[in-house]
């Protein structure tokens, strides 16, 4: 494998579009987090993506479109939900499971018949998108299970020695601006079930559709719905305010380990933006635990507490 030093960033779309078209990775921005693109219709380039992020190949992939009116071809059927959720949320970060079109592959779904679809809202991303004229399969850019990446410099530290500097590529669109991934929402059940918790919340959801959201039920079926992700190396200690958190690490910090506390609750949607790099940082500074304060269960608090417990699940 060349040198990790190699691996080249860029906002070149136009490079980006032919190292895509053949069969290379790409690296690219959204609001929510930066995912590791391939073609969806190429099968070895899929495959490809799996072994650099160490992805277990029977994890389903998000395949990324550049608006409502591609979906023909991914999707076998398009439910009125569908309609709706894409009216109000696309392009933006929400997810739709769907029945699985023709265009997509057992690789991509790992062999599951449904699929989840999103257009993402960043400038660069869509014009490549658009550009491209095909789907984008990309979970996010960072080896599994560990904390999803915000900006280049993630993807970079994260990838660099597990892509080809002369196949792949980082396109960098600046840090992420909400910094957790999308609301994921199963329509091939009836009711609709979240399986992950994003920036639209529940309460946007069941508005939307006029009606109640069940809570997730059945099998794991779609992206960050395993126990334990989000993970960085030292361990992540849950507390439910402040006074318990420094009195957690005040009895961690006497018996001479090095940890931090993390209390961002008076502002989620900064504590949301800022998430992935406070426990990157965490992990920079050697620390052997974080104590952090679980934000209220509330608007994006949902997805906080979503990505910390899993964190916190070692």
């Amino acid at each position: 494998m060349p040198s990790p030093a190699e691996l080249p960033i860029s906002t070149d779309i136009e490079l980006a579009l032919e190292r895509l078209r053949l069969g290379g990775l790409v690296a690219i921005p959204t609001e929510t987090v930066y995912g590791l693109a391939a073609d969806a219709e190429r099968p070895e380039a899929v495959a490809r993506l799996y072994a650099a992020k160490g992805r277990p190949a029977d994890h389903p992939l998000i395949v990324h479109l550049a608006d409502f009116d591609a979906i023909g071809g991914w999707a076998a059927e398009i439910p009125e939900y569908a309609n709706r959720l894409a009216a109000a949320c696309w392009p933006g970060p929400l997810t739709m499971l769907l029945p699985r079109g023709r265009r997509v592959t057992a690789a991509v779904t790992g062999g599951r018949d449904t699929v989840g679809l999103r257009v993402p809202s960043h400038r660069l991303t869509n014009e490549l998108l658009v550009a491209h004229g095909g789907g984008l399969a990309a979970p996010s850019a960072n080896r599994y299970g560990k904390v999803s990446p915000t900006t280049a410099q993630h993807v970079y530290d994260d990838l660099s020695g597990h892509l080809d500097p002369e196949r792949d590529l980082i396109l960098d669109g600046g840090p992420c601006q909400i910094g957790v991934e999308s609301t994921i929402v199963d329509l091939t059940v009836e009711p609709p079930q979240i399986l992950r918790a994003g920036a639209i919340s529940i309460d946007d959801i069941e508005r939307l559709l006029s009606g109640g959201v069940a809570a997730t039920a059945g099998p794991r079926r779609a992206a960050g719905m395993s126990m334990s992700h989000y993970s960085p190396e030292c361990e992540v200690v849950l507390a439910s305010n402040l006074i318990e958190a420094e009195a957690v690490a005040a009895i961690r910090r006497s018996g001479g380990e090095r940890v931090g506390v993390l209390d961002r609750t008076d502002d989620l949607v900064k504590a949301a933006q800022l998430l992935y790099s406070d426990l990157r940082a965490a992990d920079q500074g050697e620390l052997c635990a974080l104590v952090v304060v679980l934000p209220p269960a509330e608007g994006i608090g949902h997805a906080l507490r979503d990505r910390l417990i899993k964190a916190a699940a070692r």
